[in-house]
């Protein structure tokens, strides 16, 4: 599975040239402006924290630092004009809010200021700072914030307690985006596990960097606002909250797969919920993105879906080009039956991996371009590869197997799914050794070392399950 991983990662870079045929709405398929990233690999500081893993190309490794603490960027060097206007968004791996039977709070920044100092660049200011927005009692896994930089140089995030107090760990990335032309490149997905799964940025490529491969004009400002096991009556019942503090222009909501799994007679009421958050967003100034529900194996899902799937169609068909039609999941599973894991609902990490490619190509063709196909062939646009600029230190302790233990050093904690999410993303610049290849298979032992892994050790950080090994399901 990891070789699969692998092709699938490298066969994006050739992206641009295999775009399929134009497929899009008039009113959205005009060039978007972009508002890339100003931060990338900037001067940065922490009192606590590794400050450059959360600013480097590498959404795998996170700045972790105890609250209260702080993690400030030195961005001097950027023209002004870049940085007059900014959208300051940092990122975690909990689920997006702390709703649902699955809820789950992992090193979740909840008390913040976001600051900004007028200092010369060169050295970290310690006075100065000015604030100019206050987050408490925070409960999403990532934020974005609007800011106006202008006469200013530095910007931090500071931190004073995560999941609600302070002295625990908070685990973030946190990119500025320059908006001075306006927010027009800023995407939020709202779903259930599935998108929980297969938005993330930090398991293998996520879509922002994909779009970037297609054309690196743009890096898109990406959250993951998926959480496990919700219905489209969640939704309804909480997007007028997440979209009053989001300034995301495109708004995907991909639930119905809960809805429907043992119930065909639910499709007036998923529809009712759909059609109440396209209005929400519409009536917010934003842009709804709506995508087919994935075909599934199970035999409690699979002939409903295309029930529900017909609530998606009739939607279409009455929002018109209000509404930007996301990726056709039912057909691509369908065609694709391979992709799904073993409970026949959720996608496998390679079809999690395929997913965001879908979606990329998907909305590329309909929101960031209005070329035709024949120009799109011709296109001159170039990738951006992503190369590492660090490497790991490999253990020479001599320890006996801990499962988890990934990095041998007689300990299991968040490094050690740091070290896994590394290795799977490239393993010519980061290493296993063979005992940690063994400690690392710690989710269903005996298929390898997987994401599933990574993030059973995080569950296990953030107390959702108290021991290893444990099934991935």
């Amino acid at each position: 599975m990891n070789k699969q991983l692998k092709k699938i990662i490298a066969a994006t870079a050739a992206m641009s040239t295999m775009i399929a045929a134009l497929n899009c709405f008039t009113a959205n398929a005009s060039m978007i402006e972009p508002n890339p990233v100003i931060s990338r690999n900037c001067p940065s500081y922490s009192g606590s924290g590794d400050a450059k893993s959360a600013n480097d190309e590498h959404y795998f490794s996170f700045c972790f630092m105890t609250s209260p603490d702080y993690l400030a960027y030195d961005l001097s060097e950027v023209p002004d004009a870049d940085k007059k206007q900014v959208i300051a968004v940092w990122y975690n791996t909990s689920a997006f809010d702390n709703i649902g039977n699955y809820a789950n709070r992992n090193m979740e920044p909840s008390d913040y200021t976001i600051e900004v100092n007028a200092a010369s660049g060169g050295k970290y200011p310690e006075e100065g700072w000015e604030i100019v927005e206050t987050v408490a009692e925070n409960t999403l896994s990532s934020r974005q914030h609007l800011i106006s930089m202008e006469g200013y140089n530095w910007i931090r995030l500071n931190i004073s307690k995560s999941d609600g107090q302070e002295g625990k760990t908070a685990s973030i990335n946190f990119d500025i985006h320059s908006v001075s032309n306006g927010v027009s490149d800023s995407w939020l997905f709202l779903g259930d596990s599935i998108t929980a799964g297969g938005m993330n940025n930090c398991y293998g490529t996520g879509f922002a960097t994909h779009i970037n491969m297609i054309d690196n004009k743009y890096f898109p400002i990406q959250e993951n606002g998926g959480i496990g096991g919700i219905l489209s009556s969640d939704g309804k019942e909480n997007i007028d909250r997440w979209l009053s503090i989001s300034h995301a222009k495109y708004v995907s909501i991909a639930y119905g797969t809960n809805d429907c799994w043992g119930k065909d007679y639910l499709t007036q009421e998923y529809y009712d919920n759909t059609k109440y958050m396209i209005d929400a967003i519409l009536n917010a100034g934003k842009v709804p993105v709506l995508p087919k529900i994935p075909a599934s194996t199970n035999a409690d899902v699979k002939d409903n879906v295309p029930l529900y799937n017909a609530m998606i169609d009739k939607l279409y068909e009455e929002y018109g080009d209000k509404l930007i039609k996301g990726p056709d999941f039912q057909s691509f599973f369908e065609e694709h039956p391979d992709y799904l894991s073993g409970d026949g609902v959720h996608p496998s990490d390679v079809g999690y991996a395929e997913m965001r490619v879908k979606w990329a190509k998907c909305m590329y063709e309909r929101v960031y371009t209005a070329y035709a196909p024949d120009d799109l062939q011709t296109s001159t646009t170039t990738t951006s590869p992503i190369t590492s600029t660090t490497t790991s230190t490999e253990t020479t302790i001599n320890v006996s197997q801990i499962i988890g233990d990934a990095n041998c050093d007689g300990k299991v904690e968040i490094a050690d799914a740091t070290l896994i999410l590394q290795y799977l993303t490239n393993k010519d610049e980061y290493n296993l050794t063979d005992q940690g290849m063994v400690n690392a298979d710690c989710s269903n032992v005996g298929d390898g070392v997987t994401a599933q892994d990574a993030l059973a050790i995080q569950k296990l950080d953030a107390g959702v399950i108290k021991s290893l090994p444990e099934s991935s399901n």
